[in-house]
């Protein structure tokens, strides 16, 4: 349900990753990422984070690039000159890129596009992932979460909620799916969520067979130290 690609949120980087190119004035998109130089005519095969690649990646279609500052292509955007499927794997070949070498200078690096200020996406359950990182989390009425980021998986999306009660640190994943989200409410800035037992917490009862089990082993050894007196 949720729109692959991700905007550009962080004006600065954290310093253990690629350096980011200046942030412009508009949102920006991740649309994808180059992973490895393919054959010798400076082809590079993507992994994407858009929802529509054949149109993300037309000929003529520009690119800022996130990349190391020591990176020669740092400050410099790639335009596609050609994209196609190979084996089931996008591939494209980009301006300037006519060789191994200078696709190989490319490897890992990030493709951020311009968000068009009109643009929305297509379908009406479809979101932008900045659109629900930061919304509540709802069930029965109580806040149970919050939205930290979405993952994309061939199968279905998982909206990654950080629990609400203090000093619980977990993250919960939680299918994207009208059974178990059924509402998205962006104005109100809240999901609302349907989970299986367990999801949100622990099953009753494994808590009860847990402590079963505690009590079964205490009262081993208290059997044991009975049988070490006696002897």
């Amino acid at each position: 349900m949720a729109d692959a690609e991700t905007p550009d949120t962080t004006a600065t980087g954290t310093g253990k990753g690629p350096a980011r190119a200046a942030k412009p004035a508009k949102t920006q998109l991740r649309v994808g990422r180059l992973v490895k130089a393919h054959g010798l005519k400076g082809a590079l095969k993507l992994e994407l984070y858009t929802d529509d690649p054949d149109g993300r990646f037309v000929p003529g279609a520009t690119f800022t690039l996130q990349v190391p500052e020591s990176s020669p292509w740092h400050g410099k955007p790639l335009t596609v000159r050609e994209f196609k499927w190979m084996n089931s794997h996008p591939v494209a070949f980009f301006e300037g890129v006519d060789d191994r070498n200078a696709a190989e200078e490319l490897v890992r690096a990030i493709l951020w596009i311009d968000q068009d200020a009109q643009a929305a996406p297509a379908e009406d359950d479809a979101w932008y992932d900045h659109q629900l990182v930061g919304l509540d989390v709802v069930r029965d009425d109580v806040v149970v979460g919050r939205v930290v980021r979405v993952d994309h998986f061939p199968a279905q999306d998982l909206l990654i909620v950080r629990a609400a009660e203090a000093g619980d640190e977990r993250e919960i994943l939680v299918p994207f799916v009208k059974a178990i989200v059924p509402e998205v409410d962006i104005a109100a800035g809240r999901v609302v969520v349907t989970p299986p037992a367990g999801l949100f917490e622990e099953i009753a009862g494994d808590e009860e067979e847990t402590e079963a089990v505690e009590v079964s082993d205490e009262e081993l050894d208290e059997d044991a130290a009975d049988e070490d007196e006696r002897g």
